[in-house]
């Protein structure tokens, strides 16, 4: 393109994308109709100038190129090209053809339980999106640094510290609380903080007092954080840097006292848009200062070119206020800021996904019910016949492969109807479709090798070139060289929606191509084994892509 129009204003922008359609071929470039405003040539003269000026490289990978309707440029794949990338992915178990990236250092901060509470469904999206992001990422051959920024600091500690003084003072001469205890003590704790106006305001005194670091107060809260917390960062980690951040921005004029309060104003003039509280009027701090604190000391200490949040889409508020301010405040300026939203997790009905006395379902029953209902459904279709160890073990990762990829292939934005039946299905986009389609290319596999369906797995050495007639291998090959394409995409723009669909859609060609194209039965030797790795590589990609979502396999269903 700029070889074709060298005095084109920038940015000149490719503008490919996949087809949407097969017939049409396997890329589009869809740029000659926004270039025709500033040229003032029709698209379709364009499009042609562009073709003419595409390098000789191209012949080796693509048909000639067409244009079609208005000025697109279709581009599609030779079958030898898809031939010859088959044979070369085939040798490369492990990334499969993916290109790492030029590696950056990117920090994922996801899952931040509280301490003191059991984790339950609201920790269910962060975990597993941000589990799949950072996997995605470390594929591609960045320097992930996975924070999980536990709540072990703020209002709720200043609550629980102040009631624990009151119920158990022996944890404040250094006794023990067990975890069990802790989450019945902060219920108890948020019920006074609720109903008792004046323990609501010692609760935020103590807060201030947490803060200054007083020692009783320090004494009980690291009481709490024994119990609850190994390797975490929690938001504490960040409270002696949270003076020095308000210093900073009111010396960069940025930070302004109201009413008392220092807060920020991130877009126009003082007094116009939302302020965004820094400090309160009685000293203390909040989220957007800890908040502010590590974005400066990730950025200036651990060097990361990249910072992903993964939480809700409500606090996309939140966040872009602190990126903001960040942004103004100079601390950003060689690090992408982002935040990945998501919706809630609803029952079937619509409304809050809880227990049928209305209390939030903790993580680890809603886990321990999914593999239960896997093992209840193994033994109906075994005529009731009881599960060996094995058995089980498929129903745990059938179980909990299903939970995680129920949740992924959905848009992470939008709000999540949770149900076990729908998740544990054969059918459809599901992970149990997606093992199951695995398991028939291990079933192919032994059978080549004249192994039973009750042997070990045994993977044969593939890397023979391959022979692509029938349409069904086409098909599956096109979409098999398009998994770089699709991981790059969704390291950009972290949806892992985008993966999933790729991996249904591979298992579905899968499919198509085993019911049509016979392998071990095939004409000849030569497309036996053309047949058996195209089956190897199928493998080798969905095995790759479900280790990206965190999710196991099994060899037999």
């Amino acid at each position: 393109m700029s070889k074709s129009f060298p005095d084109y204003p920038p940015p000149l922008e490719p503008r490919i994308t996949q087809a949407t359609n097969t017939k049409f071929g396997d890329y589009q470039c869809n740029a000659a109709m926004a270039m025709t405003k500033k040229l003032g040539i029709k698209p379709r003269d364009i499009a042609d100038i562009i073709i003419q000026n595409l390098p000789s490289e191209i012949n080796s990978i693509m048909e000639p190129p067409e244009v079609a309707g208005p000025g697109f440029i279709n581009l599609r794949l030779k079958t030898s090209y898809l031939s010859s990338a088959i044979t070369s992915i085939s040798t490369d178990k492990v990334r499969c053809g993916v290109s790492p990236s030029l590696p950056s250092r990117i920090i994922v901060d996801y899952s931040s339980p509280n301490i003191a509470k059991e984790m339950h469904v609201g920790h269910l999206r962060s975990t597993i999106i941000g589990h799949t992001v950072s996997n995605l990422l470390e594929f591609l051959g960045h320097d992930v640094r996975r924070l999980n920024h536990v709540g072990d600091w703020g209002t709720q500690f200043g609550m629980l510290v102040e009631h624990l003084k009151d119920v158990n003072p022996e944890v404040v001469r250094g006794g023990d609380v067990e975890i069990g205890e802790l989450v019945e003590v902060y219920k108890a704790a948020k019920r006074r903080f609720d109903e008792d106006s004046e323990f609501k305001n010692r609760a935020r005194e103590g807060v201030v007092k947490l803060q200054a670091g007083d020692e009783e107060s320090l004494k009980v809260w690291r009481r709490l954080c024994e119990k609850s917390s190994e390797e975490e960062r929690g938001e504490s980690f960040y409270n002696p840097l949270l003076g020095d951040v308000v210093s900073a921005l009111e010396d960069l004029g940025l930070a302004k006292e109201s009413e008392g309060a220092t807060v920020v104003w991130t877009s126009g003039e003082e007094g116009e848009g939302t302020p965004m509280l820094v400090r309160k009027s009685d000293g203390g701090f909040n989220y957007a200062t800890t908040d502010l604190a590590a974005i400066r000391q990730r950025v200036s200490e651990e060097e990361a070119d990249r910072i992903v949040y993964v939480t809700d889409s409500g606090q996309g508020k939140h966040f872009s206020g602190v990126f903001n301010t960040a942004r103004e405040a100079g601390w950003v300026k060689d690090c992408e800021v982002e935040h990945v939203g998501f919706g809630l997790v609803q029952g079937e009905d619509g409304k809050k996904f809880a227990t049928r006395s209305g209390e939030t379902v903790k993580l680890k029953d809603l886990l321990e019910e999914a593999v239960q209902r896997t093992e209840k459904d193994m033994r109906e279709r075994r005529g009731g016949e009881e599960l060996g160890e094995e058995e089980k073990e498929t129903a745990r990762v059938v179980g909990i492969g299903a939970v995680k990829y129920a949740d992924l292939s959905l848009n992470r934005e939008s709000n999540y109807k949770f149900s076990y039946s729908r998740m544990l299905s054969l059918q459809g986009n599901t992970a149990p479709y997606m093992l199951y389609a695995r398991t028939r290319v291990c079933s192919i596999v032994r059978k080549a090798q004249g192994l039973s369906d009750s042997d070990p797995m045994s993977w044969p050495a593939v890397g023979k070139k391959v022979v692509l007639n029938e349409a069904e291998e086409v098909a599956l090959a096109r979409h098999i060289v398009r998994f770089g394409d699709t991981i790059r995409q969704v390291g950009r723009d972290l949806y892992p929606n985008v993966l999933c669909d790729y991996l249904f859609e591979l298992s579905q060609k899968f499919s198509a191509f085993y019911e049509t194209c016979p392998v071990n039965q095939a004409e000849t030797e030569e497309i036996r084994e053309s047949r058996l790795t195209l089956a190897v590589v199928t493998n080798d990609v969905l095995v790759r892509g479900m280790d990206i979502l965190g999710i196991e396999v099994v060899d037999r269903m």
